[in-house]
């Protein structure tokens, strides 16, 4: 089952952590290292809750949850950039369910959702190490558009990531092969 979250009140959290509990428990030991590894970990649980609070409150963010057999198992977020055009990220499956294709699922039923209302172009940074969600991305109907990716929410590059796009309906007629700006990461002059 899909699972849209257009705020906070719409996760369960702790079944929501569970999905980024790895991701947590890196950020601990990197962010709080002089600390027991149980309080960074909580610590760090409480950082992103509160970041949650920022995240939803832009209009158009949502996070997407896959929930398979009662578990929510893979989740990302989506930023709008502008109508119809979305920054994906924190794409994650939980460690016991990877290799099953559930990143996949997730991906393609919220490219559907988000299709029903038109046009859509969703671009993404993702790390050039990891080859898994770079060919998960691209089995989704991802390309890499530049070899270095471009954050749209911090305008900033990034020569560790892909830039990667999805495009589809009447946005990919107008665009053509290549996205205006894919060489420079979504830089325009």
């Amino acid at each position: 089952m899909l699972i849209r979250a257009e705020n906070k009140t719409g996760l369960d959290l702790r079944a929501f952590l569970d999905i980024y509990e790895e991701g947590i428990r890196e950020n601990a030991a990197e962010f709080y290292p002089d600390e027991p590894a149980e309080e960074a970990v909580r610590r760090e649980e409480e950082s992103f809750s509160a970041f949650l609070d920022e995240f939803f409150a832009k209009p158009g963010n949502t996070y997407w949850i896959l929930e398979e057999d009662g578990a929510w198992v893979s989740a990302l977020r989506l930023s709008r950039v502008e109508p119809g055009f979305y920054y994906l990220e924190a794409l994650e499956t939980r460690p016991d369910y990877r290799r099953k294709g559930c990143a996949a699922r997730l991906i393609r039923a919220v490219t559907a959702e988000l299709e029903k209302q038109g046009p859509v172009r969703i671009c993404d940074c993702v790390s050039k190490r990891n080859t898994a969600s770079v060919r998960t991305h691209e089995r989704c109907g991802f390309r890499i558009v530049s070899g270095e990716g471009f954050d749209y929410l911090s305008g900033t590059v990034n020569d560790r990531t892909y830039g990667m796009e999805y495009v589809t309906g009447a946005e990919k007629t107008r665009r053509g092969r290549t996205a205006p700006g894919a060489e420079t990461g979504g830089l325009t002059s």
